[in-house]
C-alpha cells in the first residue's frame, strides 16, 4: 500500500509526453515493447463511436466493435468491456474488445459515469452504484440492437471494473456470462489496503479528511483529488507504483481525453472516493450462479488476493485462471500474456 493508503487500479496522473492527437483525446506514440499493445487496431473489425442513457438519464459514451462482414439481420453474441478504475476506455478495454470482436463477438467498450467521454459532474467521482448501473445500461443498448441475441450477452471486467461488473451482474440477470481480469475489490482496497495492510485508525482519517474537505467545497473552495502513483519515479518508489507508472505515465498506455488535462487524468476526488468503503462487491456474489464466472489473474499479481476472494465466495459453475509470469497491469495490455484463447473459450461455451 502506499503511503495515502491508496493503491487502486489507475489513481494516477499521465505525463504527456511526445504526443498525437486524435478525435477524443491525446495519446502518445505507443510503446509495443514486452508484448505491450494498449493501442491495438485490427482491420477485421468496425468500430463506431455510440452513446446512451443510463438510468440516472446520463450519457454513457462507448465503442461498439464489430466483426467485419457481421450479417446485420442475425443474432449475435455481445460482450462488454469495463476499462480500470480510474482510466478510460482507451486504456485497456478497447484492446480486449477489439481482440474479442475478431473472435466474432459483437463487443462494447465503454466510459464509466465522471469519466472519459461520459456524463458525470463534478468529474473524477467515485461512484460505485452508478458504475454498476453502467453495465446495466450498457446491455440496454446491445439488447436493443437488432444483430444482437440479448440472451447471449456478456462482460468483462478489467482491475476495478472487475468488481462493479459483479456488483451489476449480482441484480441484472441478462448478463449471462462475467469474466474479470487482474480484477480489484475497490472495496477492500480502500477500506483495507492490500494484504490488509491498513489500519482502521489509519482509515478513519482518510475518511475525516475527506469529511473536512467537503466544507471546502461546498463553499467554494478548491476540488481536493486524491491518487496512487508518483508523478515521478524516485529511488524510493515501490514496485507496485512502478508497474503503473509503465503503463499510465510512458507511451506504453498513456491517454488524456478532452474532457479531463494531464494533471487530472485518473485521479478521484477525495470527498468520493470515500465511498469504496461502504462497497462490498463480493458480497452476495454467490447469487449469481449458474450463470458462470471467470476469474483471471496474474501469478505474481500483487492483486491476485483479490481475484482468488471472489472465486471462493462465488458458486459454481466458476473458474479461477492464473497465468504464469503475469503481474496485475500485465493483463491490461500484453497480448503475449493475456489469455485471450480461455476468454474466447468461455464466451463461446456460455453464450450459445
Amino acid at each position: 500500500m502506499n503511503k495515502n493508503g491508496f493503491i487502486t487500479c489507475s489513481l494516477l496522473i499521465l505525463t504527456v509526453m511526445t504526443l498525437v492527437f486524435t478525435g477524443v483525446g491525446v495519446v502518445s506514440a505507443a510503446d509495443k515493447s514486452k508484448g505491450a499493445d494498449n493501442f491495438y487496431k485490427s482491420d477485421k473489425v468496425t468500430m463506431e463511436k455510440v452513446t446512451f442513457k443510463n438510468q440516472y438519464n446520463m450519457n454513457v459514451a462507448g465503442n461498439l466493435f464489430m466483426p467485419k462482414g457481421l450479417k446485420q439481420n442475425s443474432k449475435n453474441p455481445a460482450i462488454i468491456v469495463g476499462h480500470p478504475m480510474g482510466a478510460v476506455k482507451e486504456q485497456s478495454a478497447n484492446l480486449y474488445a477489439t481482440k474479442m470482436a475478431e473472435q466474432g463477438f459483437v463487443t462494447l467498450s465503454l466510459d464509466l459515469s465522471f469519466w472519459g467521454e461520459s456524463e458525470g459532474q463534478p468529474r473524477n467521482v467515485v461512484a460505485p452504484d452508478i458504475y454498476a448501473e453502467d453495465f446495466s445500461a450498457a446491455v440496454d443498448f446491445l439488447g436493443t440492437r437488432p444483430f444482437v441475441d440479448r440472451n447471449r450477452i456478456g462482460a468483462i471486467g478489467i482491475c476495478g471494473s472487475g468488481s462493479f461488473v459483479i456488483s451489476a451482474a449480482k441484480i441484472d440477470p441478462r448478463m449471462k456470462a462475467i469474466a474479470t481480469v487482474s480484477m480489484y475489490d475497490m472495496g477492500a482496497a480502500v477500506r483495507s489496503g492490500l494484504g490488509h495492510s491498513q489500519t482502521v485508525e489509519q482509515r478513519k482519517q482518510i475518511i475525516s479528511a475527506a469529511a473536512e474537505q467537503r466544507y471546502v467545497e461546498f463553499t467554494g473552495g478548491e476540488t481536493k483529488y486524491v491518487g496512487g502513483t508518483a508523478h515521478q519515479l524516485t529511488a524510493d518508489t515501490d514496485p507496485i507504483q512502478r508497474e503503473f507508472y509503465d503503463f499510465y505515465r510512458t507511451p506504453r498506455g498513456e491517454f488524456t481525453p478532452k474532457s479531463s488535462s494531464p494533471a487530472l487524468t485518473t485521479h478521484p476526488t477525495l470527498t468520493s472516493v470515500v465511498k469504496f468503503v461502504n462497497f462490498y462487491p463480493f458480497n452476495d456474489i454467490e447469487t449469481i450462479s449458474p450463470r458462470p464466472m471467470l476469474f483471471i489473474t496474474g501469478e505474481t499479481a500483487h492483486s491476485r488476493e483479490f481475484s482468488e476472494d471472489a472465486y471462493k465466495l462465488a458458486a459454481e459453475p466458476k473458474e479461477l485462471y492464473i497465468v504464469p509470469g503475469a503481474g496485475h497491469v500485465d493483463l491490461y495490455d500484453r497480448v503475449n500474456l493475456i489469455p485471450f484463447d480461455k476468454l474466447t473459450s468461455f464466451f463461446t461455451k456460455y453464450l450459445k
